[in-house]
């Protein structure tokens, strides 16, 4: 996957309104006007939020006679997933780490 890819996912998922229509989205297709009751802002508004979901590949629109609806499309977040599952080994080796110093002290303190 490209760098750049990964950087507009993840500057795609920085806004919490985003976020928040991709979690509303995990349960299926809707329309914008949908997508745009839970907040309080104008149509337009909620479409530019979709155009930057969708530029990045975690959306897709199409159109049903006047009914467009908005489509979850995961494999953008499969991709971070991936990247992030990278560093899950040094995040486990340091906690296994810390896990065997903070024994060590309570051993010491138990000694004394």
């Amino acid at each position: 996957m490209q760098a750049d890819h990964l950087s507009s996912t993840f500057a795609a998922l920085a806004d919490p309104t985003r976020r928040a229509i991709l979690a509303r989205l995990a349960s299926g297709e809707t329309t914008v006007k949908e997508l745009a009751k839970p907040f309080q802002m104008s149509l337009p508004a909620v479409s530019k939020h979709l155009k930057v979901l969708e530029s990045a590949g975690l959306i897709s629109r199409s159109r049903d006679a006047q009914w467009r609806p908005c489509k979850l499309e995961a494999k953008p977040l499969k991709e971070i997933d991936e990247w992030v599952e990278r560093y899950r080994n040094h995040w486990e080796q340091s906690f296994d780490r810390l896990d065997a110093y903070l024994k060590e002290l309570r051993s010491k303190e138990k000694k004394k």
